[in-house]
């Protein structure tokens, strides 16, 4: 069997984004719960691997390997159906076709469901995993310097990072959505957690946590920086995301319809 077309994988995604959109609240608490705690566990990861390869190879090579590690996060995501503010652009968005003004009210809820629980419940784990000798000595190294990675950029880079990580993972959901193998869902949800955090992209949700995260371990890093990097990231990840990805696949997906049943 080919690669799904896109028209078909635009069926797919506006299927399911229907279902989201009639979903009662408490589902919808519960996926965003399930997925802050699934980047947690992609970001302790990360910094346990780095942690460890520091001293052997090099803080390069061991931010290579963490975020491959990185990677787990978004497996957990993809296979355990949590659900990330992110994924909530291109799949939602299509299952408003059709539907009546109420939707764009479902929509709203998502959009800010999603992400306050998601930060709640990844927030919550860290203050577990950071309570004194959970994790090994040398961890909290790692995460200040994660942390702090992105507290040391400007507003202008930080917006940009946040376009480019929305796309990302738009994509990501695109491309996961139009496939029903378990093993190709995973596949791509690893990769794309790995560029990820290769790049160390503003992604809303995965940079916030990484913030708190490092406050925990002591990164001067001031709460209103954390704050206000949320909504530039959130911005620029829903630029990049519904601008950059969601619009264009939809018109490649019309395009393709139209075409073959011409």
């Amino acid at each position: 069997m080919g690669a799904p077309q896109p028209e078909e994988i635009y069926e797919l995604t506006r299927e399911e984004g229907r279902h989201r959109l009639e979903r009662p609240f408490l589902e919808l608490a519960s996926t965003a719960l399930a997925a802050g705690l699934d980047i947690v566990v992609g970001i302790t990861v990360l910094v346990l691997v780095e942690s460890q390869l520091d001293h052997t190879f090099g803080i390069h090579a061991a931010h290579v390997f963490g975020s491959i590690g990185f990677g787990v996060g978004f497996v957990f995501l993809i296979v355990g159906r949590g659900e990330l503010f992110t994924e909530n652009f291109l799949v939602p968005l299509a299952g408003l076709h059709g539907k009546s003004g109420n939707a764009w009210w479902k929509l709203a809820e998502l959009w800010t469901v999603s992400p306050v629980l998601n930060i709640a419940a990844g927030a919550l784990m860290v203050v577990l995993l950071t309570v004194h000798s959970v994790l090994p000595y040398g961890t909290g190294t790692s995460v200040i310097r994660t942390a702090e990675t992105i507290h040391s950029n400007g507003w202008l880079p930080l917006f940009v990072s946040a376009i480019v990580a929305g796309a990302l993972i738009t994509a990501m959901t695109w491309f996961v959505e139009g496939q029903r193998s378990m093993g190709v869902r995973v596949t791509v949800a690893w990769i794309a957690g790995t560029i990820l955090a290769l790049g160390t992209f503003n992604h809303a949700i995965v940079v916030t946590i990484e913030q708190v995260y490092g406050i925990r371990y002591g990164a001067p890093i001031p709460w209103d920086f954390v704050l206000g990097n949320f909504f530039v990231a959130a911005a620029g990840n829903m630029v990049g995301g519904i601008g950059l990805v969601t619009l264009n696949r939809f018109t490649q997906a019309r395009s393709g319809g139209k075409a073959a049943s011409g």
